[in-house]
């Protein structure tokens, strides 16, 4: 390896260097430091006739060749004291954006019990602890407390640590749940005795960490990954305090599946779900008929979704057969194959039908129109419906917490972007609404002082983008103040405006922050999710282009001022945007972002590609090569300037492996002209989610809005 090492005589420079304005006004001196040069090596690849050097290639070897091949890693070390060296002038901002972020977070705080089965179950966190206490007490909120798992305890000595999947048997005797100690989604189960408070002997490894008990208070159904590709293969069933292997009770065959297990609300069946972006598959047993083959409910059919919800007397099937946007069907629950099914919610063309939450006498349909989430509300037994009216322009609301089958009550939540997470109990029956819990925001902080709004930008094929945007009240709209646009666009995920208390330490700045609903989400209907994916995904590409000139046509911005960020898919939404308009934004952000599609969809063995091919094709295929090739960041980095960027990634990354961004910032440091700075940042503790402690991603977020403010000049 050939490294520009960062001498002391660089430190010495940076600590005596000041703030001063070069001639960009908005950028500040940043510390002539030599970067890194990463090495390159021969790599061809070819196929289809094309023929590609990847001089980077063999930054994939921590993996491939395991930790003791240190190369890489050295290499990544090289980078984070690069990024130190170019910010340290901003440590003391850094740390000042922490503390107050940090500061308005509650510390010592409760979430809304839920109630199952004779017991109330809420989890608790405490002044200066960075996980959480699970606890219940039995049968009303006056009983003593009964402390089932102290994560807090638990995550000593781990520099990562998460508990997941809590099930607790029908006994309320045993507590089954997942582990992570590494970041990388594979989990380890274990089972604790609540009557003893002792943990198991029972250690499930490579599993999603979805524990699910059967009735009869011994047997737990899991998924089980590979433990290479990550892959979810097979669902097994797990007797409490057998030795023997675990019976394998389904075997994925199509790597394009995801597969999982769950109990049904109503606590009747154990459901095995296989699904894909575009198909779907149940299999179902009896939840007291453990030892039973599961049988499928309706044999999975090309380019058709379908779910399903088990009621006391039906199943309700979710369908896009011959409907788009969804429709509602309904069927016994002895013949569940779709010649038997009955619609009772047709397709709507304007209306997106997203889930059901069930009840014994009621059923809530999460709707989606115009791009805003709608409640509806559907008596079982009058056949009355309604909506619930949330009474803002631009908000998110979704059911959370609804466990009890045998209840009238929804629990719902509500935000905005001006207004906190609020926690709602609605009785369904009498439409009373009370409010459980309000999302303090410590220090204070007034609604009032912020504005928001719903925008529309005109697309290049002139489809109309919504774009959500808040910023403080004394805001200018003159084409000089800074702006942060964000987006998502992919796997027909949708970004809702939503509250965060940590982007007032942006607002509070100056900036306005704005989130562009960009093609390859699903705000706006099933078909705004099928443009912008596969041979239609460069719609979500120039949608956001498209956006960031409305800002700067209607005067809230300027190229000189205007940032984006985007993560994962929205990462490679970063550099898609960066190689095709890279004059129109100062700055970009660019976390855990997956850049090398092309490579990296051609590998098998990376984990979750065979997954991804209904989202981006098969570039075995040529049409599909040929077109993600086009607009793969890495592949089309090219000698011109590109804007300022900071880039992030995790070590252990499951989700978008770390040498996706370090290939990419190698490429763009050899052959980007311009001198804007180029940071790359890795987490060498973490994976794709970032820290697993609740204050400590505030540090991320820390320096990723360092940087915006340092290229506004704006260090104080």
């Amino acid at each position: 390896m050939k490294y520009n090492l960062l001498l002391v005589n660089c430190l010495l420079f940076l600590a005596s260097c000041k703030i001063e304005n070069t001639m960009n006004e908005n950028q500040y001196k940043w510390p002539a430091v030599q970067a890194p040069i990463a090495e390159k090596k021969e790599h061809i690849r070819v196929i289809h006739g094309d023929t590609v050097a990847d001089p980077y290639y063999w930054m994939i070897d921590y993996f491939k060749k395991g930790p003791d091949s240190n190369e890489v890693v050295q290499y990544l070390k090289e980078e984070n004291a690069y990024l130190d060296t170019m910010m340290a002038a901003t440590k003391p901002l850094q740390t000042t954006l922490f503390q107050e972020m940090k500061s308005r977070i509650k510390e010592k705080d409760e979430s809304v019990p839920v109630f199952k089965n004779g017991y109330y179950y809420y989890s608790r966190t405490e002044e200066g602890q960075q996980y959480f206490k699970y606890c219940r007490k039995k049968g009303n909120l006056e009983a003593s407390e009964e402390i089932l798992l102290d994560v807090d305890q638990m995550a000593k000595g781990h520099a990562y640590y998460a508990a997941t999947g809590f099930d607790i048997s029908d006994d309320n005797r045993y507590l089954a749940f997942g582990v992570d100690t590494v970041s990388r989604r594979q989990y380890t189960i274990h089972i604790k005795d609540l009557e003893t408070g002792k943990i198991l002997e029972d250690a499930i490894l490579n599993t999603g960490g979805d524990p699910v008990w059967a009735a009869d208070n011994e047997t737990l159904f899991y998924t089980y990954n590979n433990p290479e590709t990550l892959l979810s293969e097979k669902i097994k069933r797990h007797k409490k305090g057998e030795k023997t292997a675990d019976k394998i009770v389904y075997d994925e065959k199509d790597k394009s599946n995801y597969i999982g297990v769950f109990r049904s609300k109503s606590e009747d069946y154990i459901f095995i779900v296989s699904e894909a972006t575009v198909s779907s598959e149940y299999h179902f047993i009896k939840a007291n008929e453990p030892n039973q083959a599961f049988k499928v409910f309706q044999k999975r059919i090309p380019n058709v979704i379908y779910d399903v919800v088990a009621l006391k007397d039906k199943f309700l099937v979710k369908t896009n057969q011959n409907a788009e946007n969804f429709k509602l069907m309904e069927t016994s629950l002895d013949s569940t194959y779709q010649e038997h099914w009955k619609e009772i919610i047709p397709h709507r063309p304007d209306v997106l039908l997203e889930s059901i939450d069930e009840f014994a006498n009621f059923i809530v349909i999460n709707e989606r129109e115009k791009g805003l989430v709608q409640l509806n509300v559907r008596n079982l037994k009058t056949n009355e419906n309604y909506y619930i009216d949330f009474g803002e322009p631009d908000y998110m609301a979704y059911t959370s917490g609804n466990i009890e089958y045998n209840s009238d009550t929804l629990r719902y939540n509500y935000t905005s972007l001006v207004t906190p997470n609020s926690v709602f109990a609605y009785d369904m029956s009498t439409k009373k609404k009370t409010t459980l819990k309000t999302q303090e925001v410590l220090g204070g902080y007034n609604p009032n002082d912020y504005s928001a709004e719903r925008l529309y930008a005109k697309a290049t094929d002139g489809t109309l983008i919504p774009i959500s945007i808040v910023y403080k009240r004394d805001f200018q709209k003159n084409g000089k103040a800074p702006l942060l646009l964000y987006a998502y666009g992919s796997y027909g995920h949708s970004i809702d405006a939503t509250f965060n208390s940590s982007r007032l330490s942006l607002l509070n700045r100056g900036f306005a922050y704005a989130i562009a609903h960009i093609r390859g989400g699903q705000e706006m209907g099933r078909q705004w999710y099928l443009d912008g994916k596969l041979m239609k995904k460069k719609n979500t590409f120039t949608d956001f282009i498209d956006c960031g000139k409305y800002l700067i046509q209607e005067k809230y911005t300027d190229t000189a001022h205007l940032y984006a960020q985007g993560g994962s898919a929205g990462g490679l939404l970063m550099g898609a945007v960066v190689n095709m308009a890279p004059n129109l934004f100062h700055g970009a952000i660019a976390q855990v972002p997956f850049v090398d599609v092309v490579n990296t969809m051609l590998d098998e063995s990376i984990p979750l590609t065979t997954n991804e091919f209904d989202e981006w094709g098969n570039p075995k295929n040529k049409p599909a090569y040929d077109y993600m090739k086009s607009y793969s960041p890495y592949e089309n980095v090219e000698k011109k300037n590109y804007p300022n960027l900071l880039v992030t990634t995790g070590l252990h990354d499951s989700q978008v492996q770390y040498f996706e961004p370090a290939k990419w910032v190698a490429k763009l440091r050899d052959l980007k002209t311009d001198h804007n700075v180029l940071l790359l940042h890795t987490n060498m503790d973490f994976g794709h989610g970032g820290a697993s402690g609740r204050f400590d991603y505030l540090k991320d977020i820390a320096l990723n809005y360092a940087f915006l403010l340092a290229l506004e000049n704006n260090v104080q």
